[in-house]
């Protein structure tokens, strides 16, 4: 039996395209490079790759160049052997090592410096190394996956990768559409990652999003892509917190000041309401306060269709206040446009 591995959701012609790739790719015992920005999805196509392949029962280890030092990047990889360095007092095999027979994704390969680019390029080209500190010539049967969001073919013009591992690596290239070129598949990811996020928050069920919910879903470009999605859903969730009723608020920016969202507008007044009560004289230091305070509760409250918790986050309040400034000032559905 295969291993469980997290699923690719989407329908849409970009994404199938790419996926027809891989699947094709997979079967063929050569180095692959996956391009996309951030958060598409790179590391589920390697793990696609390695799955699909001859080398599924065999390792799968992964390594983001980008979070770890040089320092430690080559011993990371190669492993080293005693006296390599202060404190190197034992063999200590590489992920080359421990992935012989398998698949090693590396994943920001961009950031990687010039000096490990020429041990990983002969690595590619012969399946040989060094560990750390070592004489022996070690040999692994390795297959790389590489994964980057840098345009590569760019740093090897600048002189910054080396063209002859770019070569070597890109025996084909998997490019993973963003987000915004695949918009067919925003719906059906937002209701997977709320379907996930209600679990966790203990509803029964996940009561869908409203048609203003989804709009703004379509409408977003997610520079963050499918990562940014699964956030704002997750948070969306999170500050609405009524499973009663279909999410309507999206929160694409949690930095977003509550009090700033947008200028106070002024409501069309019923005419069969009669005059509007004067506002008091500023003298009254009180009475100005507290119907400035009504207004402000007013127009929150109708932006949020009268829904008491979801107003008292937008206005930093807890429940129990929220509920306690609403009697103070006799405001009830009927009133929220007086």
């Amino acid at each position: 039996m295969r291993r469980n591995q997290e699923s690719i959701i989407g329908n849409s012609a970009a994404l199938a395209h790419a996926l027809e790739q891989v699947s094709r790719l997979a079967p063929v015992d050569r180095p692959v490079l996956i391009m996309g920005e951030r958060g598409t999805g790179k590391e589920l196509i390697a793990n696609r790759l390695h799955f699909l392949s001859q080398r599924w029962q065999a390792p799968l280890l992964k390594t983001n160049c980008a979070a770890i030092a040089e320092s430690l990047l080559e011993s990371e990889l190669f492993g080293y052997e005693p006296g390599a360095f202060t404190g190197a007092t034992q063999v200590r095999q590489g992920r080359f090592e421990r992935a012989d027979g398998g698949t090693l994704f590396l994943d920001e390969l961009g950031t990687m410096s010039m000096r490990l680019q020429e041990k990983l390029l002969r690595l590619v080209e012969y399946g040989e190394f060094e560990r750390l500190g070592g004489q022996k010539t070690l040999q692994v049967d390795v297959r790389v996956v590489a994964a980057t969001n840098a345009d590569l073919p760019s740093l090897a013009d600048a002189g910054t990768f080396r063209a002859d591992l770019l070569d070597r690596l890109s025996f084909d290239v998997v490019h993973i559409p963003p987000l915004r070129h695949r918009r067919e598949d925003i719906a059906e990811l937002a209701d997977h990652f709320a379907v996930q996020m209600s679990v966790e928050l203990g509803w029964e069920v996940f009561p869908g999003f409203t048609a203003d919910a989804l709009a703004t879903l379509q409408q977003h470009d997610w520079p963050g892509n499918i990562r940014e999605l699964k956030n704002v859903v997750e948070r969306s969730l999170h500050r609405w917190g009524d499973s009663s009723m279909p999410v309507g608020e999206i929160i694409v920016d949690p930095f977003s000041k509550p009090w700033q969202d947008r200028p106070v507008k002024e409501q069309p007044r019923d005419p069969a309401a009669g005059k509007a009560e004067p506002s008091p004289p500023l003298s009254d230091f009180g009475a100005h306060m507290d119907a400035l305070e009504k207004q402000l509760l007013q127009d929150a409250l109708a932006r949020h269709n009268f829904h008491q918790r979801r107003t008292a986050d937008t206005l930093g309040l807890s429940y129990d206040q929220m509920r306690g400034l609403v009697r103070k000032h006799k405001l009830s559905r009927r009133q929220r446009r007086s």
